[in-house]
């Protein structure tokens, strides 16, 4: 009769010591057997189906560490609760416990901390690392690494739990050899891909990969390095700390693994934006190309009529802010603000237009109404001190009790601080105690100039190298949410949350930036939740569930062909191995810009099935002769891909940059792809005496015999005279007239050529024996001459090309 009690409190001891767990606990979805053995480690990630066990062995996979005092401590002991599904996990060597609650669904198997003891030694927890012996395709933001079977991920369920490794106090996201050299030759064998480039939330390693995400107790304020400050105040966050910190794990085939995702977002209530009600991710719509040009109320129709040339449905104005934070329009552009926006956003509704505008997330301008005239307390701050003497409000200089936070130069551009109400810019700071700031300019940035006592609060205000300001966390929410505010009451429809690493001011890192996203996710109407495109320059773990896409490569310092191409290529793969729509950056359509360029870039949009962004405007159109039928290729090509109308087989060589192609329409659902074989080539002024002014090349046809085509232009700031073009020594066109600087000659069949400015603005023809131009398939040795007027940089560009038989025809239902 005595004995079951005694039993009973044995057991329960034993249980709690960690002794009752010694079975494995197995926990499962359709596709994965999970299990944890008696110390709280990972034993089993298996395929259900094949019984594959894809953990890798030899490798720590403690299911969750802590981190006390700086250091990590893993689990040596774990009881489990089937009636609840709780496991507890002990660190002796810490002290600690820590208790997590288990759901098995069919997709995932999700932990949640609900319980830590002692609750406040605990300065982080980590998630993993899991090892896994998948490494073929590491996707390093989303957190899923495939191979050609099976697919394992890892997804962090709320904005506290950040995916990646706590690689340093500041929780930025490491970026990894953004602008490394890679062999893209193999851009489409995704199965081979194991750079890291953003993120670590999943991480190649010598045995296949690791999956981990973790999340920081805020609720204390810290003293940390971030963005260029060795010393900076992280200050006080109250999320709760780690406690509700969740992830989920999953594995599945892997042709399954963006719909497992979507399953996951729907059960565990993440953010699902959805375009047209399909789920972003998937959506067609998603990689959208569209065309950047400012417009205001009076402008908007000549920017609606190029986009509707242009086959496009996306219209975006790169720059309508008078101010960043509270979102004031140009009042020339817009002069009834917000209302004039969404004047222009019903106008072009009506034609198929949706609108969206550009800004920099939470950089706020100095003549924004947070800095002036009263500043706001939430503009995020370097650190604080204080005054050590009274000060008047005419007095220049001004005593501090630490100058550690005034005297930090690396980013510190505006020099500003706040002292109550008033904005002080400073020269300076003394290099020796008593620390002074020097060469004070009073009231600055509209602020009134005041007094202030001893003692008084002085704070380094947060700057940027774009002369702005930086929010804390609650003005970064607050900014957002205005900014969503703007989107609900004109109806604009994209965004691209350029600056979004803005929000590391807030001093939490990629936390900072999520809770931006969020809150301006959040605060979006219902409806334009499910319609709103919105992508960054950043991206980042939990966002991955709130952008659209990514969008980077900047038009900015070459042509089309050589703006950062081997950057976006590199983007692609990442793109691929993070289950992203695809998107190729912002182009930037000049009056030199040629129709053989745009398509260039056409082809390369249809082969990755990539949207693009085109800076533009409709007097550059108008400036090159060319514009309308540059326009006109876009929208078929784009209306093509769109529709899915490549076919996959053709994409291979639709990716190759050093490929050519030439798509017409056969009809309103029907295209013709005809493939160029094209060779450039620069001929510049020989300097010594004696040398040949001639260049000779081999050009390798690929094609069958026929008439060359070609395109020279003398690009240097002289003439070009005498221009003589030999095919196997036989002399093909002598042109008796100069080609001037800057004009363009271009041959593409028939008995003319046509002579252009540099604007592709048509000035004459130049008669061609066609007979005389044509090469055979195979080699041909061209031999181009011409003689150089005096002055700089004399060169002459040329480009000889041959077309091969339209070799694919495909149509679709648009």
């Amino acid at each position: 009769m005595k004995i079951a009690p005694f039993l009973y409190v044995t057991l329960a001891t034993l249980f709690e010591l960690g002794l009752a767990a010694a079975e494995p606990v197995r926990l499962q979805t359709d596709h994965l057997a999970l299990s944890v053995d008696d110390r709280g480690w990972l034993i089993a990630l298996a395929d259900r189906a094949s019984g594959t066990n894809y953990l890798a062995a030899g490798q720590p996979a403690p299911l969750l560490q802590v981190r006390v005092a700086g250091v990590f401590a893993m689990p040596d002991a774990m009881t489990w609760d089937a009636s609840s599904g709780r496991m507890k996990l002990r660190f002796r060597g810490a002290g600690m416990t820590a208790t997590l609650q288990t759901r098995s669904r069919p997709t995932h198997v999700a932990f949640e901390l609900v319980a830590i003891e002692p609750g406040d030694r605990a300065e982080l927890v980590l998630w993993g690392p899991y090892p896994t012996t998948i490494g073929a395709v590491v996707g390093e933001t989303v957190g899923v690494v495939r191979n050609p079977v099976y697919a394992l991920g890892i997804q962090a369920l709320n904005i506290k739990t950040l995916g990646g490794y706590p690689n340093s106090e500041d929780d930025v996201m490491p970026m990894y050899n953004l602008f490394a050299g890679a062999d893209f030759s193999d851009i489409a064998t995704e199965h081979r891909d194991k750079d890291l480039f953003r993120g670590d939330t999943a991480k190649p390693t010598e045995f296949g990969s690791v999956l981990q995400a973790f999340c920081r107790d805020r609720r204390i304020e810290r003293v940390i390095e971030n963005w260029g400050h060795s010393r900076y105040v992280a200050p006080a966050y109250d999320d709760g700390g780690v406690m509700g910190s969740r992830i989920a794990l999953f594995g599945c085939p892997t042709a399954d693994a963006l719909a497992t995702l979507e399953r996951i977002e729907l059960d565990e209530g993440l953010p699902h934006p959805v375009i047209d009600g399909v789920w972003g991710k998937r959506s067609p719509t998603a990689t959208a190309s569209y065309l950047i040009v400012d417009f205001g109320e009076e402008t908007v129709d000549q920017a609606l009529e190029l986009t509707r040339k242009s086959g496009l449905r996306y219209l975006y104005h790169g720059g309508p802010f008078r101010t960043w934070g509270h979102f004031e329009l140009h009042t020339n552009q817009f002069p009834d603000g917000w209302q004039s926006m969404k004047r222009c956003v019903d106008r072009a509704r009506q034609q198929g237009v949706s609108l969206g505008v550009h800004t920099l997330s939470n950089f706020i301008t100095p003549n924004d109404h947070y800095v002036t005239p009263v500043p706001d307390e939430r503009l995020a701050r370097v650190g604080t001190s204080v005054l050590t003497d009274a000060i008047g409000a005419e007095d220049k200089e001004m005593g501090v009790e630490d100058a550690g936070w005034f005297n930090q130069m690396g980013n510190n551009t505006l020099k500003t601080v706040m002292i109550g109400q008033e904005l002080i810019r400073y020269g300076g700071v003394s290099t020796n105690a008593p620390w002074r700031l020097l060469d004070c300019q009073r009231g600055a940035w509209g602020t009134k100039a005041s007094a202030h006592a001893a003692g008084s609060r002085i704070g380094k205000l947060m700057d940027h190298g774009y002369r702005v300001f930086l929010t804390d966390a609650a003005l970064s929410k607050e900014v957002a949410e205005r900014l969503a505010d703007l989107f609900n009451e004109t109806g604009l429809l994209q965004i691209s949350f350029d600056g979004l690493e803005g929000n590391w001011s807030t001093g939490m890192g990629q936390y900072g930036r999520t809770l931006f996203t969020k809150a301006w996710y959040d605060r979006l109407s219902p409806e334009l939740q499910g319609r709103v495109i919105n992508d960054a320059s950043n991206p980042g773990h939990f966002n991955w569930h709130i952008y659209t896409r990514m969008n980077w490569g900047e038009p900015w310092y070459a042509g089309f062909r050589e703006s950062q191409t081997q950057y976006r290529l590199k983007n692609q793969r990442y793109y691929a191995r993070n289950l992203m729509p695809r998107m190729l950056g912002w182009f930037q359509m000049g009056a030199e810009t040629s129709l053989e360029d745009a398509e260039w870039l056409l082809a390369r949009a249809a082969g990755f099935d990539a949207g693009f962004c085109l800076v533009t405007s409709p007097g550059t159109v108008r400036q090159n002769g060319l514009g309308e039928r540059i326009l006109e290729a876009i929208k078929q090509w784009e209306t093509a891909r769109l529709a899915g109308a490549f076919p996959e087989e053709l994409k291979p060589a639709l990716q190759d940059i050093a490929r050519e192609f030439e798509l017409e329409a056969r009809g309103a659902k029907a295209w013709q792809l005809t493939p160029v074989h094209s060779m450039k080539l620069a001929h510049t002024r020989r300097e010594q005496p004696g040398q040949p002014t001639s260049l000779t090349s081999t050009f390798d046809n690929p094609h069958a015999g026929q008439t060359l085509q070609f395109i020279v232009q003398a690009s240097g700031k002289t003439e070009a005279a005498g221009l003589t073009i030999e095919i196997e020594g036989t002399e093909a066109l002598v042109l008796s007239d100069p080609i001037q600087a800057g004009q363009i000659l271009e041959y593409t069949g028939g008995d003319a050529a046509v002579l252009y400015d540099r604007h592709w603005k048509r000035l004459g023809a130049v008669s061609v024996a066609a007979d005389r131009l044509r090469v055979g398939p195979g080699k041909s040795a061209i031999r181009i001459e011409c003689r150089f007027g005096a002055g700089e940089e004399p060169a002459l560009k040329c480009e000889w090309r041959t077309r091969g038989a339209p070799a694919w025809q495909f149509s679709c239902e648009i």
